[in-house]
């Protein structure tokens, strides 16, 4: 049987919503991470940032849009040690500037994907996958990727059954 993990950063707070600002007790992509923990089995890593986004979601996208623009890397609170005992790596996140927050990118780059099965799962609100799994190839060195999946964030919650369906046949 396949050993899966799931790496993945959520942003709990202020969040865009169908066209507005909803505060969101746990984070959209939060909760598909637990969606497919529960249908394959998987274990979790949570990215943390060392320093917190700003609670404001626009002065929030606007860090985030800078991070972007500069290729930062955020300090994360903990890094993932390897994954080793891994047969598939989903990579999950929001879309934030058409993809992953860099904290994502933080946990990744100090890996070994080489013979990993890596696929890539994004929360968004009308932008889909983005440019995330083109970014994964560039980062994520040696792996086989698989078809990604696009969760709609506001639909999240009502998202079981797709995401529990889409991770039996993927992984």
């Amino acid at each position: 049987m396949a050993k899966n993990l799931v790496i993945y950063y959520s942003r709990k707070g202020e969040n865009y919503w169908n066209g507005g600002i909803k505060n969101i007790s746990k984070g959209n992509t939060e909760i598909v991470a637990e969606f497919i923990q529960r249908a394959v089995d998987a274990d979790l890593f949570e990215v943390d940032t060392v320093k917190s986004y700003a609670a404001d979601y626009y002065t929030c996208i606007e860090e985030a849009k800078q991070e972007l623009r500069v290729g930062a890397r955020p300090q994360l609170k903990r890094y993932p040690d390897n994954v080793n005992d891994y047969d598939n790596i989903v990579v999950a996140g929001p879309c934030w500037w058409g993809t992953f927050p860099m904290a994502i990118f933080s946990a990744l780059e100090r890996l070994d994907f080489t013979g990993k099965r890596v696929l890539a799962v994004m929360t968004h609100e009308g932008s889909g996958l983005g440019s995330c799994e083109r970014d994964l190839k560039k980062l994520c060195k040696g792996a086989i990727f698989g078809e990604g999946l696009a969760v709609h964030g506001a639909d999240a919650a009502k998202s079981e059954s797709a995401v529990a369906a889409w991770a039996k046949k993927s992984l």
